[in-house]
């Protein structure tokens, strides 16, 4: 069976305006079988975006019609391809009751669910992780390190995995990596294998999955998967269950990397 289980949508406010018809038509096309849209959700109305564009989240009045459209594809295509109702949740510190909230009202919907770690809390403010190689540079600058960030943002991982969101929470933690985007240009190495163990290990201890996420490896200063290679190993090792995730903004990038992580399938 060949599952893609992290894919945005036409829902995305910083995406393409790519279909769903274009997205699913692609999976068929390339054998897959079961596929899950997971936009990013809201995010909660009392947290500010630190975005330029303030578009890391889907907007509000948008997620109704985001549910009806998929509710409707998945009848058209049911002989055809598993499609799966998701959404990419974001672990905030500090919003954990609003999410509980968020996901208390909407999980019922969900099929499937990602839980991912974009912002950090520092002190107090909140950055975007993500966003381009000088924020992430000059964010480091501010925490003292590359590496001090880097253990920032595993601690800040672990709190969304031990966190209570509710029965809805999400069961799989998104790119648990996402620290190593900008990895290639702030020329500070870090060796943060204990960190993704600890990380990893704490996720199968606990009944998570892993999104396999493979966008890393067409990020010009990353240029490695979210887990890196020797950790997709390690996770095998320790019984994780893994979910290949493509993480794709548009539909020329769905499914990217499958043969390069998955060579025998």
């Amino acid at each position: 069976m060949k599952r893609d289980g992290h894919i945005h949508s036409p829902y995305c406010p910083h995406g393409s305006s790519d279909s769903f018809t274009q997205y699913i038509e692609k999976a068929i096309a390339e054998n897959f079988t079961d596929i899950t849209f997971t936009e990013h959700a809201p995010l909660p109305s009392n947290f500010q975006d630190p975005t330029p564009e303030q578009d890391s989240g889907m907007r509000p009045d948008f997620l109704m019609p985001y549910f009806e459209d998929l509710q409707r594809l998945q009848k058209q295509y049911a002989q055809d391809i598993r499609i799966r109702i998701g959404l990419e949740i974001d672990y905030i510190v500090g919003f954990e009751q609003e999410t509980r909230h968020f996901l208390d009202t909407y999980g019922h919907v969900l099929d499937d669910a990602i839980l991912s770690v974009h912002f950090l809390q520092w002190q107090n403010t909140y950055e975007c992780i993500d966003f381009s190689a000088e924020s992430f540079i000059n964010f480091a600058q501010k925490v003292g390190s590359v590496e001090r960030l880097y253990h920032l943002y595993y601690d800040t991982v672990l709190q969304s995995i031990e966190a209570d969101l509710g029965q809805y929470k999400p069961k799989r933690i998104g790119h648990p990596t996402l620290i190593h985007k900008f990895q290639l240009a702030h020329h500070q190495p870090v060796d943060d294998t204990d960190r993704i163990q600890e990380v990893l290990t704490t996720m199968q201890q606990k009944g998570y999955e892993l999104d396999l996420n493979s966008a890393g490896l067409s990020k010009t200063y990353c240029q490695e998967p979210y887990p890196p290679f020797a950790f997709i190993d390690y996770s095998k090792t320790i019984g994780l269950p893994i979910v290949f995730g493509s993480d794709a903004h548009a539909a020329v990038d769905l499914h990217q990397h499958y043969k390069t992580l998955f060579p025998d399938k």
